[in-house]
């Protein structure tokens, strides 16, 4: 293949390469003992779906710095997939979503070969969390084994554990800050560490990393990519309270439920008067909350102009990602494919 862009064939591409490894993984597994057949089974489907955003990034990060295409660098590029996957297994358990993908999670699907045994929910949990651990191993490996020289793997390696350690970091702020007053500033800091960070801009590092980009272009791929990181969660969170759930393939109620530090959220209670924060609070975290609730959250936080302020948020962020990224110095595909990108990142209809 000459052309690996348009998106649909990068996609391909890294899907096939995902799809020989997880079922080759899962192999193992099962050669261990059949009663792993379940485990095996969550593993091997945990990176089926998605666009491939975070390997895309990764490969275009190399070809900005000037690199031609690689299958080697795909199967790198690959690996960004993994770390996505044992981040949404471990995202789901700790927020206790029953869905992804229009199909039960991890550890509401591993209910079922526990059915009957002494604390079955709790096993099922503690069986997603070792597949979410396991999936990062394999992106590790993924990494290492994808067939870059060894000296262009150095370049990239002490990025890992930035990324493993952020990436945590920001798990574990939204958890101590779920449940504690809504707060924009607080918010926001979750998001870049959150999702902001290993979604955009440290793909995009570990490709330049690996193809030797310079530190000013490597410079350009962070001002470039936090806020276009940042406008992505952004927007993911506002799918996550006003889009359907037959589209986004998750449960509309689970940030009401949750009670989850969302700017959104930050938004409407910034706006509200001391009235309207008594209705907030009364529906925030409550475990009963159906769809008329939904409903009365979706006026109230609309009545509050919350959506609109953080459609604003969205598009200064992406602004600033455009103007950073028609300054970069970098071949004219790179700029291209990466406009591609920021678009597909936050302009999202499902």
């Amino acid at each position: 293949m000459s052309e690996p862009w348009p998106p649909a064939a990068f996609k391909a591409r890294v899907d096939g390469v995902l799809s020989e490894f997880l079922a080759e993984e899962a192999d193992h597994l099962r050669a261990i003992d059949a009663l792993l057949d379940p485990v095996a089974e969550q593993l091997r489907c945990a990176a089926e779906h998605g666009k491939r955003l975070r390997a895309a990034f990764c490969y275009w990060g190399w070809r900005a710095a000037g690199q031609p295409d690689s299958d080697a660098l795909v199967r790198a590029a690959a690996s960004m997939e993994l770390v996505h996957a044992a981040a949404m297994v471990h995202d789901d358990l700790i927020d206790d979503s029953p869905l992804r993908h229009n199909r039960p999670t991890a550890h509401v699907a591993l209910r079922a070969p526990l059915a009957g045994r002494p604390r079955a929910r709790s096993a099922a949990r503690s069986l997603a969390m070792l597949v979410g651990d396991h999936l990062m191993a394999l992106a590790g490996q993924l990494f290492a084994t994808s067939g870059l020289p060894a000296a262009y793997l150095a370049r990239a390696r002490p990025l890992w554990a930035e990324l493993a350690r952020e990436l945590v970091a920001g798990e574990c702020l939204e958890i101590l800050r779920t449940g504690s007053l809504p707060d924009t500033d607080a918010s926001l800091k979750i998001i870049r560490y959150k999702t902001a960070k290993y979604t955009v801009e440290q793909p995009l590092l570990i490709g330049g990393l690996l193809a030797g980009a310079a530190p000013d272009l490597r410079a350009g791929f962070s001002a470039y990519g936090l806020p276009l990181g940042e406008a992505f969660q952004l927007r993911d969170d506002l799918l996550g309270l006003f889009g359907e759930p037959e589209r986004t393939g998750k449960a509309g109620l689970d940030d009401i439920r949750g009670q989850r530090p969302t700017a959104l959220l930050a938004a409407a209670w910034q706006a509200a008067l001391p009235a309207q924060r008594v209705q907030l609070a009364e529906m925030l975290g409550r475990r009963d909350a159906d769809d008329r609730h939904l409903t009365r959250f979706r006026d109230l936080l609309t009545s509050l102009d919350a959506p609109a302020r953080v459609e604003e948020m969205i598009r200064s962020r992406v602004g600033e990602a455009a103007r950073v990224l028609t300054a970069l110095d970098m071949p004219p595909d790179a700029r291209h494919a990466l406009g591609v990108l920021a678009r597909s990142a936050t302009d999202r209809r499902h």
